[in-house]
């Protein structure tokens, strides 16, 4: 009888957007079927997100993981194309993942990426996964257990539907919002925003819903009129981001009545 070969599997764990109680009972049992666990290093600044990945590994797994870290490669995406700023990104995160899953992974074996937010939502790892299959230099089988993302969580705290009944909402980002307002939809919803495009709307008749490092200890809310507010959101994601030295924010662009 012809035997197969045991594969490796590689396991995408969505954790949420930073509140270790947000992980799923089907993520923590994802979580407990992995015989290590893969992480890349993003520094000191960003120390307070490696604790709370910790604290989710130690509320939740039955027995200690052993981690494979690596530095996570700078992202420089100053150049004259984002997509090829990303694509250069993703290359270097490329030749990291494949040597995490062809030397740390033995056959049978699963491997552990925990993802922030949910792993369909801007998030690099299941594309960066996509071209390292792609190669054919080692095989393995993806596994993905979604997760709450900031987005779910932004809702939750203004206790507020992200679209009108048998409406749209839209989710892009900032780079996106300040080339114009989407067309077709009253509700949009807006990530990876850099340089505060909600200044660049026409704020008449909108509502700005704007959470920062939700799901964390540090979490921070605003909402209001967006004439209202916009200038108090940049004034306080400025001095959270040079407290803190880093800024992850998410926001809710309404143009429906509150």
């Amino acid at each position: 009888m012809r035997q197969t070969r045991a594969v490796r599997t590689v396991l995408v764990i969505g954790i949420g957007s930073g509140d270790p109680d947000h992980l799923t009972v089907e993520a923590a049992r994802a979580l407990n079927r992995a015989d290590v666990v893969f992480v890349l290093d993003k520094g000191e600044d960003r120390a307070d997100l490696a604790a709370v990945r910790e604290e989710i590994l130690s509320r939740h797994a039955d027995r200690p993981r052993r981690q494979v870290v690596a530095a996570d490669p700078a992202r420089d995406l100053g150049g004259p194309s984002y997509r090829d700023d990303v694509a250069a990104w993703h290359e270097q995160r490329l030749a990291i993942y494949e040597r995490f899953i062809g030397d740390e992974l033995e056959d049978g074996e699963a491997g552990a990426f925990l993802v922030w937010g949910d792993p369909a939502l801007y998030d690099s790892t299941l594309r960066v996964l996509d071209q390292v299959r792609d190669r054919g230099r080692v095989e393995f089988a993806v596994e993905v257990v979604p997760g709450i993302s900031s987005v779910q969580v932004l809702a939750a705290r203004f206790a507020r539907p992200l679209h009108g009944v048998g409406a749209p909402v839209h989710i892009t980002t900032g780079r996106r919002l300040a080339k114009g307002w989407p067309e077709g939809v009253d509700d949009v919803v807006v990530m990876l925003d850099g340089s505060c495009a909600f200044t660049t709307v026409d704020p008449t008749g909108i509502t700005l819903y704007w959470g920062a490092y939700l799901g964390t200890p540090d979490e921070i809310l605003v909402s209001g009129p967006l004439a209202d507010v916009a200038d108090e959101v940049v004034r306080v994601r400025a001095e959270a981001r040079q407290r803190k030295g880093w800024m992850f924010d998410t926001y809710l662009l309404s143009r429906r009545d509150p």
